[in-house]
């Protein structure tokens, strides 16, 4: 009589033998997206107590304009600032991206903003930093970001609101008239383009990360010092919209620097924020 085999089966051999049915490769895509999901929440995880840190630095605050329109934004103060005091400081906008619009008054703090509140930098460059929130379905600038070219529209609602906020900033706050500053990336590079080119005597510098503008209008911030930024592999905002831009400002006269980062995509902030020559430049220039 012929005994069952006690030999064990391998895996390899049940993995193979089980390739057959339908709900293998199911279960091979379920893991996957398992896994996916415990890295996306490490990823999280790992974020949450530096957005955490910024939102504690940043004060949250609304600005109502005369007619009642609201504009909820973020104000980082120096450290050490005294009312009663008598010296003066710049003051940074920075506009947020696309993916940060809301009304929470907490995701415009997600991308770049940590950088000025770190202890080295808000010790070395001592400066307030507003952090406006777009509103959803509304935009910096209302203009189609994959175009290849626009024209500058009508201001929007949200950069009006933003510079009014920042006048009322002024007369509540001792801001240094000749240092303010302006930066934002992807939607906000679009609105920091769109301010500069709008009031170019407002601002001492200005900062457009992987953003767009209508170049006809490069002569009027051909005196402005400019740092453009943008990733090489942009799909969602052409790298050709700065370098346009970039080259109408050089033949309007001007020297604006511009930074482009091969084999980056469309996250060419996380690059230039983190960069120490960054925030040296920024603060090193001043409206005479």
């Amino acid at each position: 009589m012929l005994l069952p085999s006690t030999t064990p089966t391998s895996a390899t051999s049940v993995t193979a033998s089980r390739r057959g049915f339908p709900g293998f490769n199911i279960e091979i895509r379920l893991m996957r997206t398992i896994r996916a999901c415990y890295l996306l929440a490490f990823i999280i995880l790992l974020a949450i107590p530096e957005l955490a840190m910024a939102q504690q630095d940043y004060e949250a605050r609304v600005y109502t304009s005369k007619q009642g329109q609201k504009l909820k934004y973020r104000l980082l103060i120096p450290k050490g600032y005294s009312p009663t005091g008598t010296e003066t400081y710049p003051l940074v906008l920075f506009l947020h991206g696309a993916g940060e619009r809301g009304d929470d008054n907490f995701k415009q703090l997600v991308h770049g903003t940590k950088e000025f509140a770190k202890d080295e930098n808000r010790l070395k460059y001592p400066c307030f930093v507003i952090a406006p929130q777009c509103p959803d379905g509304k935009k910096w600038v209302e203009v189609d970001w994959t175009a290849d070219s626009h024209k500058q529209p009508e201001e929007s609602i949200s950069l009006v609101l933003t510079r009014e906020a920042i006048a009322a900033m002024q007369i509540e706050f001792r801001v240094d008239p000749k240092r303010l500053y302006v930066t934002g990336l992807s939607m906000g590079g679009f609105g920091t383009w769109d301010m500069i080119t709008r009031t170019p005597d407002m601002f001492a510098a200005a900062v457009p990360v992987c953003g767009g503008a209508d170049d006809t209008l490069a002569d009027k911030v051909a005196k402005l010092p400019i740092w453009a930024f943008h990733g090489d592999k942009d799909t969602v905002v052409k790298p050709e919209r700065s370098r346009r831009m970039i080259a109408a400002i050089e033949q309007a006269g001007g020297r604006p620097k511009y930074t482009e980062y091969p084999g980056v995509g469309h996250d060419s902030w996380s690059r230039a924020y983190a960069d120490p020559e960054f925030m040296a430049w920024l603060f090193a220039q001043k409206r005479p």
